[in-house]
């Protein structure tokens, strides 16, 4: 170190924070870096010149009048608004964003000579109670919503202010150094002063700076357009950075209606070519921003897009779809909620039509097709009192009862995979009877789901993506929550039909007859290049999106929410301002109704929990993890089986998981653990009628007639004691009850009682028949039952081995495949994971159970996977001894 050059030992004092113990190293560097021309290179070299002084003045200590003429005099910039805020602060006046001493560790004589200069350099000082000159500029800033007249503080003053007093926000911490960029956005022309004073203009300000721009005045005046189109052509003409972002201008166009002179004056700068962007484009993008958000049924959001609409048509169908929203949607409160009210019953429902009717003819939206109108009805935001479009379609539209007919089936099969259209497919269910059976029918024969249908195992990708259509929660997804962005959007992609769905659509089987035999489709010859274009195409995509970036995001907000929003967001914690948004700005963003009711629920509910359609809803939930479905009594605490009363569990639901290595609900686990019966799929418990989609209503007779049936031939004696304890009488009725389709009923237990001996009386034989009676008696009581919950374990353990032989071979291939020396982990699926933390529960909690009912010695397993192995009495086998001769 000693032989170091100065110029060397200045580059490593000017990177320390604190130099004092680098000062304190020798003899040398403490002479050296008590050198005044040392200290104020290393203040510049590491502040720069805005801030050097400032922080100077605070280290007391080191500050000398020399030190400070080197300083001014190798640029440290000195503004009148710094000397202000020194002297406040040396003589006990509070200044909000300074905590330390700083100038009160200065020595009288060195803040004297710091006094003196300024004196020099500005004359006399305003230092009363709000004269400083950051007091000065934030008046100007508060009254810019005032007319020219009315403000206090002139153009004069503040171009003083900045030009003659070299103001500059001397530190991060100062608040005018947010509050500075407002002013020069209201004012351009103080720009180039500003520059002279060593400010630079942030990127991130921009928005920032135009929103204030063009907020709306407290008082409107004639000049306001004109002045608001200056400011913006002076501030761009200053600073190319500096331009109007599709962002503020989509904010701008969300006020049309209650700020007009900003809207005006965007429409003239966008004819005059001042923007970067269409503002065309702007509008149709923002506009289709509310297909699929609740703010679509707002009065004044629907007058604010149709205004837009007016002054930027458009031919695009989702466009018009968003705007015939906006009429149909908007305030039927004084419509009538049954749907088979007619103009003819009902003026209220007349006047909504006629409404309806003159505002399509209005933007030219006209004539609505059945499409439309279906494609009205199945959106998320239709109204409880939606009888007012199905009388448009009949009273304007003219469509028949045959038409009408088929508009409602349309209706209601494709709200079965909107997951919040619960009410409006229960109020035409109980409207029109024959939605019932056309319902159920569809259910059951296109969404049937079995494990063949999924994505194969090994496509990791395509089961993570994959997503059933029904039951879609539109909240979560697969348990998380989803993003703003995910939900607005509506599925990631398209509903996946099963194979067999597939087979059965006309159209599909034309398109597999038209193919060639050899099973190749037909391509152009000249597929190359075809491949060229499209790789053309996306670039040319991928170029515009990413200048529509660069140009800005466009929202839902207004400009006042938004400028609301900035305000309320405190000084230097921008990190934060998501918990400062107003809940009632976000509300009408949300992707989904205010009050609904899951379509799968209702379903279950409606057609009951042991029905063939409540087991299709269930398969869907348990793929999609909508634990609303899933676990209908959720909230419930505890949940006894007599309270909690799901469509069954089924082995096939967790071998749907494991096909696409999805954890379980906790909800499956905790039905076994009450005592679910144990089915391997729906096959078990259904019918072979209902599971072909039979009529509703004709399974629902026939029930009642077999049950009769079955209450008239009930003429069996009464059955004699049994050995059997009361959970095996449970099991074995519930099992009779729900077989498979055989014919041949197991015969009843009591029948072993009834068996005729043929022991001749008074015999010796007769003591050994008592004796085998009393054994098999005392054999038979300690006979243990196979519950529900151990046919689960044993199948669900099947399950576990043959995942753990997948992750084995998985893990084998992987590491075969890498080069040796490097370890990979391979990771277990989530279905994996669960299946190995639940399964020991479930066997620490069923033996539990038997240790209850039979005592504590009662084995571990053993059980018989045969039903008729029960009727048999086999003694356990003793013991081989060896014997020595």
């Amino acid at each position: 170190m000693d032989r170091l050059c100065d110029e060397i030992l200045q580059l490593i004092l000017n990177e320390l924070n604190d130099p004092a113990a680098f000062s304190m190293l020798s003899k040398r560097n403490h002479e050296f870096t008590k050198d005044p021309y040392v200290r104020a290179v290393y203040f510049l070299t590491r502040y720069g010149r805005i801030q050097a002084l400032y922080w100077a003045l605070g280290r007391g200590k080191l500050l000398s009048e020399r030190m400070l003429d080197i300083l001014l005099g190798s640029g440290a910039h000195l503004s009148r608004y710094l000397v202000q805020l020194a002297m406040h602060h040396y003589f006990r006046t509070q200044v909000t964003f300074i905590k330390a001493r700083w100038v009160r560790t200065l020595t009288f004589p060195v803040f004297a000579h710091f006094l003196s200069i300024a004196a020099r350099m500005y004359g006399n000082i305003p230092a009363g109670k709000n004269e400083d000159d950051g007091s000065i500029l934030n008046l100007y800033l508060k009254q810019t919503r005032f007319p020219t007249e009315y403000r206090a503080a002139s153009w004069e003053q503040v171009r003083d202010v900045v030009e003659k007093y070299k103001f500059i926000p001397f530190s991060d911490k100062d608040p005018m150094m947010a509050q500075f960029p407002l002013v020069l956005a209201i004012e351009p022309r103080l720009l180039p002063y500003a520059r002279l004073n060593g400010f630079s203009m942030d990127r991130k300000y921009r928005n920032f700076v135009f929103r204030r721009m063009f907020e709306k005045p407290a008082m409107m005046f004639e000049a306001r357009t004109v002045e608001i189109m200056k400011n913006v052509r002076e501030l761009s003409r200053l600073d190319p950075d500096m331009f109007l972002s599709r962002t503020v201008a989509a904010e701008i166009c969300m006020e049309a209606k209650t700020n007009e002179p900003a809207y005006t004056a965007l429409k003239r700068l966008d004819k005059e070519g001042v923007l970067r962007f269409e503002l065309s484009s702007v509008v149709h993008d923002l506009i289709k921003l509310f297909h699929n958000t609740r703010s679509v049924t707002a009065v004044h959001t629907g007058e604010v897009l149709r205004m837009l609409h007016k002054d930027f048509r458009s031919e695009d169908p989702a466009i018009r779809l968003v705007l015939l929203f906006t009429i149909f949607f908007a305030s039927p409160c004084l419509v009538p909620v049954p749907l088979d009210q007619t103009c003819k019953t009902s003026a209220a429902l007349e006047r909504y039509v006629i409404t309806c009717s003159n505002k399509i003819d209005d933007l030219n939206l006209g004539p609505l097709t059945r499409k439309d109108l279906t494609d009205i009805l199945l959106s998320k935001f239709v109204p409880e009192r939606f009888v007012g479009i199905l009388e448009y379609a009949r009273s304007v539209m003219e469509l028949d009862h045959r038409e009408m007919r088929g508009v409602l089936t349309d209706v209601a099969l494709g709200s079965l995979e909107v997951g919040c259209k619960g009410k409006m497919l229960a109020k035409l269910v109980d409207t029109y009877d024959y939605l019932e059976d056309i319902v159920a029918a569809h259910i059951v024969k296109k969404y049937q789901i079995q494990v063949e249908d999924l994505p194969p195992a090994e496509d990791e990708a395509a089961c993570k993506a994959y997503t059933a259509p029904l039951c879609a929660d539109i909240l979560m997804r697969r348990g998380l929550p989803l993003t703003f962005e995910e939900a607005a959007a509506g599925p990631s992609a398209p509903a996946a039909v099963p194979a067999p769905a597939q087979a059965q659509d006309p159209a599909a089987m034309q398109v597999d007859d038209a193919a060639p035999p050899d099973g190749s489709a037909e391509e152009p010859v000249d597929g190359a290049e075809d491949d060229g274009d499209e790789d053309e195409i996306a670039d040319e995509h991928e170029t515009v999106a990413e200048a529509e970036e660069d140009l800005g995001a466009i929202g839902q907000d207004t400009l006042s929410s938004m400028i609301r929003k900035d305000e309320m967001v405190p000084a230097r914690r921008r990190r934060y301002q998501v918990h400062y948004y107003i809940h009632q700005d976000n509300l009408g963003n949300s992707p989904y109704p205010s009050e609904y009711t899951q379509i799968g629920k209702w379903l279950q509910e409606h057609y009951g929990q042991h029905s063939a359609v409540a087991a299709v809803v269930r398969l869907h939930a348990v793929i999609n993890q909508n634990s609303e479905i899933v676990n209908p009594h959720s909230h419930i605490l505890q949940r006894p089986p007599s309270v909690r009363v799901p469509a069954p569990t089924t082995l096939k639901h967790f071998k749907l998981l494991a096909r696409l290595g999805r954890a379980p609900s906790i909800w499956l686990y905790d039905d076994i653990e009450n005592g679910m019966e144990f089915y391997f799929s729906e096959e078990d418990y259904l019918t072979a009628e209902e599971l072909s989609g039979a009529s509703h209503s004709k399974l629902f007779l026939s029930k009642t007639r077999r049950a009769r049936q079955a209450v008239k031939s009930e003429a069996s004696p009464t059955p004699g004691p049994s050995t059997a304890g009361p959970s095996r009488l449970a099991e074995s009725s519930s099992s009779s009850a729900s077989g498979s389709g055989s014919s041949i009923k197991r015969p009843r237990r009591s029948v072993a009682s009834s068996v005729k001996s043929y022991v001749v009386p008074d015999s010796d034989d007769e003591d050994l028949s008592v004796e085998s009676e009393s054994e098999s008696e005392r054999r038979s009581a300690k006979r243990k039952a196979e519950t529900n919950m151990q046919r689960w374990i044993k199948q669900l353990d099947i399950l576990l081995k043959e995942e753990q032989r997948k992750y084995t071979e998985r893990k084998r291939r992987v590491h075969a495949s890498t080069p040796p020396g490097v370890k990979v982990k391979v990771l277990k699926t989530e279905f994996h994971k669960s299946l190995a933390f639940n399964l020991p529960r479930l066997r620490r909690i069923d033996r539990d159970k038997r240790e209850k009912l039979y005592g504590a010695d009662v084995p571990d397993g053993g059980y018989s996977e045969s039903d008729e192995d029960e009727y048999q009495d086999r003694a356990a086998r003793s013991k081989r001894r060896k014997v020595e001769f």
